[in-house]
């Protein structure tokens, strides 16, 4: 994919932003709220945003939420422990998944299918490294030992990833729609 021009990269970046600000104080969702869109962002800014200072923004940008939603939203800081300084490598494999990716992406099925691979990957490292780190590292449980450990991994896993490669598949889809459209558009002779 070749690099965004600045209007599109600063239209993408707010709403990427508005999206993460939008759905990261209720994680899981429910009838009212979507559920967090916190890992597919950090995913899709690798994939299209790509900068290390873009990256950085969105960590502190979480971390900025994430006071906010303790400070005054009365969200409970059960998860904010020493762990929490993991929280940057955990977004950094899903960010630098996307960004490895990102020149092999266009509006091919393989090519989509090969970055909903990547994000597949990228998530399942990511949520291994929040949670491992929260199990091993939290103190939150007095005797930590890899069975628990396995089960809570089980346990909590495939939501968070399941909620990332749905918001992934929505991007990939509407930038495969988009690209195929605007190539209809702009061929010479394009049948109407």
């Amino acid at each position: 994919m070749k690099p965004l021009s600045r209007t599109t990269f600063a239209w993408l970046c707010a709403m990427l932003a508005l999206l993460m600000v939008t759905t990261r104080f209720k994680h899981f969702g429910d009838a009212l709220h979507l559920p967090d869109a916190s890992m597919a962002v950090f995913f899709l800014g690798g994939l299209y945003l790509r900068r290390h200072l873009a990256f950085v923004c969105f960590v502190l940008l979480a971390v900025l939420l994430d006071e906010v939603s303790i400070h005054y939203a009365g969200i409970s800081d059960f998860c904010v422990t020493a762990a929490y300084a993991f929280l940057p490598l955990a977004y950094a494999a899903l960010w630098y998944g996307g960004r490895l990716y990102a020149d092999r992406l266009c509006a091919t099925v393989p090519s989509l299918l090969g970055a909903f691979g990547v994000a597949v990957l990228s998530a399942v490292l990511s949520f291994a490294i929040s949670n491992g780190s929260f199990y091993w590292l939290g103190g939150r449980y007095a005797h930590p030992h890899m069975a628990e450990y396995v089960q809570r991994l089980w346990q909590w896993g495939p939501l968070f990833v399941r909620t990332t490669l749905t918001y992934v598949a929505v991007a990939l889809l509407v930038q495969g729609l988009l690209q195929r459209l605007s190539a209809r558009v702009a061929a010479p002779g394009a049948r109407a």
